[in-house]
């Protein structure tokens, strides 16, 4: 019992749950600007967490990670209004999905819906990178939006569909404190859902080896 509780305020301890998270989250860079030369054809923003019976606005409806990285996607697709602007994801309700819900967000955020193509049937990331892929073909290089700390396993799944995917990471966690002050030294619930990302993304690039 005592190792047991030793474990959990360790895990939920900032300078362990920021190392275990870092790794995951520092693997690809931020995308800042488009070169000058890029053959991408496409913005893909991955899915997240959506609660579309909730009396909210559209956005309000999103998880904060699904919302920084819809927001990230539009901040990269109004640099290339030329270039498509893929949202993606399921759910229980197949008129309106998580894709469904990023595309009217899209819209109202000034994206036309000619340019907007929505994949409302993926459930989760690898069945999203297969559909990618039946849209462009094989080898196509598309710009991926995700949570930094799912980048990883989002890069694997696009590079097993066959398609050249450049990351373009947002939904930043770890390395968030301002200064070192008390509340940082403090175990905390926040700490420890960074820890459990870390796990949850350890065990999903495990997945991956045993299914290729």
């Amino acid at each position: 019992m005592t190792l047991a509780m030793l474990l959990l305020l360790l895990a939920a301890w900032a300078p362990v749950a920021d190392n275990l998270l870092r790794p995951f989250e520092s693997k690809y860079a931020a995308w800042e600007q488009w070169p000058e030369v890029q053959d991408i054809e496409a913005v893909v923003v991955l899915g997240g967490g959506w609660q579309p019976d909730r009396p909210w606005s559209i956005t309000g409806r999103f998880s904060e990670g699904s919302g920084l990285r819809l927001m990230e996607g539009l901040r990269l697709w109004h640099q290339r209004p030329d270039l498509l602007l893929v949202v993606s994801g399921g759910g229980k309700d197949s008129k309106m999905t998580m894709a469904h819900g990023y595309a009217e967000a899209a819209e109202a955020l000034g994206v036309p819906s000619k340019s907007i193509i929505t994949l409302a049937s993926p459930n989760d990331t690898a069945e999203e990178a297969k559909a990618v892929q039946a849209l462009f073909g094989e080898g196509a290089q598309v710009l991926v939006v995700t949570s930094a700390s799912h980048m990883p396993r989002a890069m694997r799944h696009f590079e097993a569909a066959g398609l050249a995917p450049v990351a373009a990471p947002t939904h930043y966690l770890a390395d968030r404190a301002e200064g070192l002050g008390l509340a940082y030294w403090l175990p905390s619930a926040r700490e420890l859902r960074k820890t459990e990302r870390a796990i949850y993304e350890t065990l999903g690039l495990l997945a991956i080896q045993w299914e290729h």
